[in-house]
């Protein structure tokens, strides 16, 4: 992201959050026979998706062979996923979704750049998706790449220099915070990432939240 949008979307969040949706309530048994089109509804589906994937009692929904033939004719995904692109953590997994139900976007840290908001703004203005969740998890290499390149100074090569410098801000800010440096500057990026969407007048249609993926249970969990 370039350094004049991140300074508008630091200044900019603070004001531009969004009201919480109500909490969650218990999954229906089955998928629903129709996509959530607001966003607590979807929200409460996501979740309790990953509670079924963290049990080990994945239903897998929407992805038998005939299936195939509805998101052919026109997508209706109820949620865009914010996501980092760890081979651990894939949403439609993680959430126990399948085809046409999630538009998933996924970078190294989940770091946003213009081709990112883009494609999260197509959901919100053409898909019209009612919930946008961004997706951090502990043990993140993106996250563990930028506290190396703060402790020893050492050159960052490459395209990775675009990862780290959007993740140092974050690890900063937490720098002197006690405890795991690693997860509170996971936390800290994640949560930048979802206010800066937020105070984005193109996703003022949908809510915005961030959650954390824990890789031994794999629940998930809104970040405040």
């Amino acid at each position: 992201m370039v350094p004049n949008r991140r300074a508008f979307l630091t200044a900019t969040a603070v004001g531009a959050l969004a009201a919480a949706p109500a909490t969650p309530v218990a999954a229906r048994p089955g998928p629903p026979s129709r996509p959530p089109r607001t966003a607590p509804a979807a929200l409460d589906a996501l979740l309790a998706g990953n509670r079924r994937y963290a049990a080990g009692r994945p239903r897998h929904p929407h992805e038998d062979r005939g299936r195939h033939r509805v998101p052919a004719a026109g997508q209706r995904p109820f949620a865009a996923v914010v996501g980092c692109v760890d081979s651990r953590v894939p949403p439609e997994l993680v959430f126990d979704q399948g085809l046409g139900d999630l538009l998933c976007t996924r970078t190294a840290g989940q770091v946003l750049d213009e081709a990112v908001l883009a494609c999260v703004q197509y959901g919100v203005e053409e898909l019209r998706i009612p919930l946008v969740l961004v997706l951090g998890h502990e043990r993140c290499g993106a996250v563990a790449a930028t506290l190396e390149h703060l402790r020893t100074g050492a050159p960052v090569p490459g395209h990775l220099r675009l990862l780290v410098g959007e993740i140092i801000p974050a690890a900063r800010r937490t720098r002197a915070v006690p405890g795991d440096w690693a997860e509170h500057t996971m936390r800290a990026h994640t949560a930048w990432v979802r206010d800066a969407i937020r105070a984005d007048p193109a996703f003022t249609p949908a809510y915005v939240a961030a959650a954390r993926c824990d890789l031994a249970t794999g629940l998930v969990s809104l970040l405040p």
